[in-house]
């Protein structure tokens, strides 16, 4: 499997949650299971059925993490050099939409951390995409499922 990139802080916060799963999470489910076991007959025991259904969810997220944190490559913002104009994996990257003169911050994060009301963009959508190997003043079209927008780059930082 390729490796994917991630940012150091959607590393840290991948491993938060791997902890709290196997640490808290798993052990209050196994609790969980038990405790419906002690109500007897488990066919029609819906505390246990329930209990499972949550013990596969938690255990799926667990390999799930654990793949994606396996497979990754951490990029460290931070160490990008002085001097670099361009827009690469990580970066911050202030726009302004041309058609009705709004500014947007976008920042280029893995997939797993794309949340685009934060505006952490996967590196993988359609504006990232258009917007890596840019500079600041460059022009952007880009085609989105709501259409086409065009924006001017305006700032990018390496926070």
């Amino acid at each position: 499997m390729e490796t994917e990139p991630i940012t150091v802080n959607g590393a840290k916060k991948l491993q938060d949650e791997l902890n709290d799963l196997i640490n808290n999470k798993r052990q209050k489910v196994i609790q969980a299971i038990a405790e419906a076991r002690e109500h007897g007959d488990l066919k029609e025991n819906a505390e246990y059925h329930a209990a499972k259904e949550e013990q596969g969810h938690i255990e799926g997220r667990i390999q799930e993490i654990q793949t994606l944190l396996a497979n990754a490559e951490i990029i460290d913002i931070s160490k990008i050099p002085d001097g670099t104009k361009t827009v690469v994996f990580g970066a911050t990257v202030q726009v302004s939409d041309l058609d009705d003169n709004s500014k947007t911050k976008f920042k280029i994060v893995g997939d797993d951390e794309a949340e685009i009301e934060k505006g952490l963009l996967s590196y993988r959508s359609p504006v990232a995409k258009s917007l890596i190997g840019k500079e600041k003043g460059d022009f952007v079209t880009v085609t989105t499922p709501k259409g086409e927008k065009n924006y001017e780059i305006k700032k990018i930082t390496y926070e």
